[in-house]
């Protein structure tokens, strides 16, 4: 097992580890259900205005403006318990956990996520993966301006950060240069809509899921040769005391 401070993994959240988009599917279909599909779209009318400004999610603020003419709807209050109470266990992507858990024998995992300060270290501790990493756990308005932050948090030779977004990625590869790998993970919305664009630089590695962090060989990415190396000493056996 390499020394912690050898390398250290950064792991997104939505649609990462936690398929977000089929938590904000449930959500729409939700409103719908309760206030019908006119205020299901004011809804999201009020959170992409928000989230225009932020830069970042915000399902709780957006909540807040949804408010307005329906505070004598007895319905109104139970979204605030349909949002923090949510089973978000039940969206963690297959195998995510079990990659978070491999990892830990490589490095040292790290959630990197943005994202409100209320419900995104709820969902993150409810769905299991703030125990996965064992509260290693950073969010950020805009983690890629935060990467000082970061490093001062958890120091290490090299880092490897695990997203959907590959131009956030290669932003943050612009900032860290050769000691930083990307690994793109193919999964939600934004990783569909990045097909067309053009990244630069392109992520150093491309997976479909991440489950597929348990099968990747790490001796094939030449980015992380030293890690080869320090693996390839680890392996050796001690030497011997002199007599």
């Amino acid at each position: 097992m390499l020394a912690t401070d050898e390398v250290v993994f950064l792991v997104d959240v939505d649609d990462t580890l936690f398929d977000n988009d089929r938590f904000a599917a449930d959500l729409g279909a939700h409103l719908e259900q309760v206030f019908g599909a006119a205020e299901r779209e004011r809804y999201w009318a009020i959170y992409n205005a928000l989230r225009e400004v932020s830069g970042y999610a915000d399902y709780l603020a957006a909540l807040q403006g949804f408010r307005v003419g329906l505070d004598d709807d007895p319905e109104l209050l139970r979204m605030s318990a349909f949002l923090l109470e949510y089973p978000f266990a039940d969206l963690v992507y297959p195998r995510a956990l079990d990659a978070v858990a491999h990892l830990r024998t490589i490095g040292l995992p790290v959630v990197l996520s943005d994202g409100d300060i209320v419900f995104q270290p709820r969902k993150i501790a409810n769905s299991g993966i703030w125990e996965a990493v064992e509260g290693r756990v950073l969010i950020f308005l805009h983690k890629e301006q935060m990467l000082g932050a970061m490093q001062r948090r958890y120091p290490a030779r090299h880092y490897v950060m695990v997203d959907d977004k590959p131009q956030l990625l290669a932003t943050m590869k612009r900032v860290l240069g050769d000691k930083l790998t990307t690994i793109f993970v193919h999964q939600g919305h934004y990783a569909a809509q990045s097909a067309t664009m053009v990244i630069e630089p392109e992520p150093d590695i491309g997976i479909k899921r991440i489950g597929d962090l348990l099968d990747l060989d790490w001796s094939q990415v030449p980015s992380v040769a030293f890690l080869r190396a320090v693996a390839a000493r680890a392996k050796q056996p001690p030497d011997k005391e002199p007599p």
